[in-house]
């Protein structure tokens, strides 16, 4: 069925319209909770939120949703996307919620739903939540509407449970870390988990203001992260994103470092201690051909999925991985979390820094990228892709990368957009064949 509210991550929209109002942020909660009303025990959900101004709107509109249908909640306040699935399992709730429109500007937000497991809903769960969300849905009796409360601890757990991904023996006294949090949802534990393992400290985007999160700061906004890991000589620097489920690393000369090199630099390591599961790495069709070229010379393949880390979570437990991810931060490691955790995976760049003595720049630049080019077509109507011209040049081109390159043509799932993208060992045949296909999708659109 067509869904008029769950994308590729949750729900997510401008606040105070379209999909992302009050009265639809409580009714998700009561179909969310009718959906998880499983059992004759006392139903929990826990809710988290990240530092936007409309959270304090959401947030009390699914504590409406939920205790109406019968379900007590749980309020976490500002945490990380991957701290809710923790404690979701941890509270032994029959479901999550984070409150985030993850690197999205304030203005923005979203919802992602989390089943007991601690993963995010099956398709299955989501379109009968859909479904229910147009229909009128049976209210608890009066003494059976929820209650609501607080939890104080729910900082100190989560940072346990990060620093718990480490061994004992590893401590990160000597080095100098910047921490850009994106004014977001990690502004208090991802500094804290850091400095409480021996680091020394300098945070950035840790003001939040309800209008600040991502602006000019955080994982797609490295900039001042550089100049403040440069300026201060630091070690190195880590930057998340909104929700802290993302993270881009900066070398200590200021070099930007993505997630197909931390997934090179974490897959290697655990596969030379024979810890990597899968034989290789789960990532999408976007990575560089790089990576998977270098993992290939060690012996580990790369699996690629479609654009989205529920694409790359789906393949990991289907094919027993331990290590996937996306190009632009994503780090899922199932033998610490459930889902993306920049957190978490900054944890693991750390520690092979601290017992390889080696220096950021050094240690996290394993393969140089191939020349990659992305662009946009932005089209008023149709199906493009499926005019003959189009499929001979895109046959064409196909043709001519075979062997040297890759070639990745695909529809936006949420505007009238075709993305091109390819990449080869010669920068000029890359941008002539993006080239070629954007001119030839602009004809069979016109």
């Amino acid at each position: 069925m067509a869904r008029q509210f769950f994308g590729t991550d949750g729900i997510r929209g401008r606040t105070n319209a379209g999909v992302m109002t009050a009265e639809i942020a409580m009714k998700v909660g009561q179909a969310a909770g009718t959906r998880f009303l499983r059992g004759t025990h006392r139903h929990r959900v826990v809710i988290g939120k990240d530092t936007r101004l409309s959270g304090y709107m959401l947030e009390n509109a699914m504590v409406a949703g939920f205790t109406s249908v019968g379900m007590d909640v749980v309020l976490l306040g500002p945490m990380p996307t991957p701290a809710v699935a923790l404690l979701t399992r941890e509270l032994r709730a029959d479901v999550g919620v984070m409150i985030s429109a993850s690197h999205n500007p304030y203005e923005d937000n979203g919802i992602k739903l989390f089943g007991p497991d601690g993963f995010k809903l099956s398709d299955e769960d989501e379109e009968a939540i859909e479904a229910m969300l147009g229909q009128t849905l049976q209210l608890a009796d009066a003494p059976q509407i929820g209650r609501a409360r607080r939890i104080d601890d729910a900082r100190g757990r989560y940072i346990h449970a990060v620093k718990s991904s480490l061994p004992d023996d590893i401590r990160l006294d000597g080095l100098k870390i910047v921490v850009d949090c994106a004014n977001g949802a990690a502004y208090q534990v991802a500094p804290s988990a850091m400095w409480e393992l021996g680091a020394e400290i300098i945070a950035i985007g840790v003001q939040p203001n309800g209008k600040n999160i991502n602006e000019k700061c955080g994982s797609t906004h490295v900039g001042l992260l550089q100049e403040t890991v440069v300026a201060s000589g630091a070690d190195i620097g880590i930057a998340l994103d909104g929700d802290a489920d993302r993270l881009i690393v900066v070398d200590e000369k200021g070099q930007t470092v993505d997630g197909d090199q931390i997934m090179a630099l974490i897959g290697t390591q655990l596969a030379a201690r024979g810890q990597l599961r899968g034989g290789g790495v789960v990532a999408t069709v976007m990575s560089n051909l790089g990576l998977e070229r270098f993992l290939g010379a060690q012996g580990l393949t790369l699996e690629r999925t479609k654009v989205g880390d529920r694409h790359v979570l789906e393949r990991m437990k289907e094919g027993g991985f331990n290590v996937g991810g996306e190009q632009s931060g994503h780090m899922i490691l199932l033998d610490h979390a459930t889902t993306g955790d920049g957190t978490i995976a900054a944890l693991q760049v750390l520690a092979a820094l601290v017992t390889s003595g080696k220096k950021a720049s050094e240690l996290l630049h394993l393969f140089d990228p191939v020349p990659q080019l992305l662009k946009n077509v932005r089209f008023s109507g149709g199906k493009p892709l499926e005019a003959d011209s189009v499929k001979q040049v895109i046959a064409t081109a196909e043709a001519q990368l075979a062997g040297r390159g890759r070639l990745v043509i695909r529809p936006s799932g949420t505007e009238p957009v075709i993305r091109v993208m390819a990449e080869g060992d010669d920068a000029a045949e890359v941008e002539a064949v993006v080239d070629a296909i954007c001119d030839a999708v602009k004809l069979a659109a016109a």
